[in-house]
């Protein structure tokens, strides 16, 4: 067992609601980063999977963070973690991103990824993915090295509270051109809310389709439902007349339901009841393309983040995340 408690910077005082991020190192190296919020003693109880040998683990609370906590896991032990809120003068800022091949664009494995400076380094993993947490606030040189790779040196500005995303191309030595660099700031709201965890994880296993707002600017969708049916599996159905009021059924799913399983919807994290009834509601009647910052589409029940798991589930999500 992990027994985690969230506290204020000096150590005397509970926080409640705060988010603990965590991430087992464990031999499959497949499971998701765990988000999960503190009960009301900002305390949180959590079972160690079999295969884990050692967690990763920190609390956000709005901008404030704690240090990141490595615990080694020993069996049959109960692990206590206290993990305490720096304070708002503490500005820091997290780089996550992935380095590859500027020729080939496959992932470069084992390079190590630095702040000039500092002291953290991370290092590639299978992906070419690296994190680097609590950088400072600031202008800084991020240092890229791999063997048989011109050196990279870039500049990175690191925002609080912000991570930031990086895409890396090394360039093979001798070959003679420059690095490829492109960095891109996050939602703050998404970020809090867990989006790009899942995003970065959904997309490493598969099984999901994330949607930002830069990708649903390049689409220009009248209707959210018609932009959403263009994933394989879903379908218009029970559309009124110029195909508007629709609802969203998957196909794949089993079902008695004639002509497909209903997708359930949440918005902002809520679950959205009463669409397809007989006023015909749907989510076009809830949100514009406009107004949204970030999809999650899932279609099958397997691939589904916890935060959107259960029975009435089994057809499907969509979660929908306003700006």
């Amino acid at each position: 067992m992990l027994r985690v408690v969230v506290l204020d910077e000096v150590g005397a005082i509970p926080i409640p609601t705060a988010t603990v991020v965590l991430r087992w190192t464990e031999t499959d190296q497949g499971r998701r980063p765990l988000r999960q919020d503190v009960e009301s003693d900002g305390g949180l109880v959590l079972c160690v999977p079999p295969d884990a040998r050692q967690a990763t683990l920190w609390a956000e609370f709005g901008d404030a963070s704690s240090e990141e906590s490595v615990v080694d896991i020993a069996p049959g032990t109960l692990h206590e973690v206290e993990l305490r809120l720096r304070s708002g003068s503490v500005r820091t800022g997290r780089l996550i991103g992935e380095v590859r091949d500027a020729l080939t664009d496959r992932p470069v494995v084992a390079a190590a990824v630095s702040v000039v400076g500092g002291t953290a380094v991370a290092e590639t993993n299978r992906q070419g993915r690296f994190i680097l947490s609590g950088v400072p606030v600031g202008v800084h040189e991020l240092a890229v090295r791999h063997l048989g790779y011109a050196t990279l040196a870039h500049t990175v500005a690191v925002l609080r509270g912000v991570t930031t995303e990086v895409e890396i191309g090394l360039a093979p030595q001798p070959v003679e051109m420059a690095p490829i660099v492109a960095v891109a700031t996050r939602s703050r709201r998404l970020e809090v809310k867990g989006f790009y965890e899942r995003k970065y994880w959904g997309e490493l296993i598969g099984g999901a389709t994330f949607l930002t707002e830069a990708d649903i600017e390049r689409r220009r969708p009248i209707f959210v439902s018609h932009m959403i049916a263009d994933e394989p599996g879903i379908r218009l159905g029970n559309c009124g007349l110029r195909r508007t009021n629709c609802q969203l059924v998957n196909i794949r799913a089993s079902s008695r339901m004639a002509g497909g399983c209903p997708v359930k919807f949440y918005l902002d994290g809520t679950p959205v009841r009463g669409l397809g009834g007989r006023r015909g509601e749907s989510i076009d009647d809830l949100v514009r393309p406009t107004e949204i910052a970030g999809i999650e589409i899932y279609v099958s029940a397997s691939s589904l983040a916890a935060e959107f798991g259960g029975s009435a589930s089994q057809c499907g999500v969509v979660a929908i995340w306003t700006k």
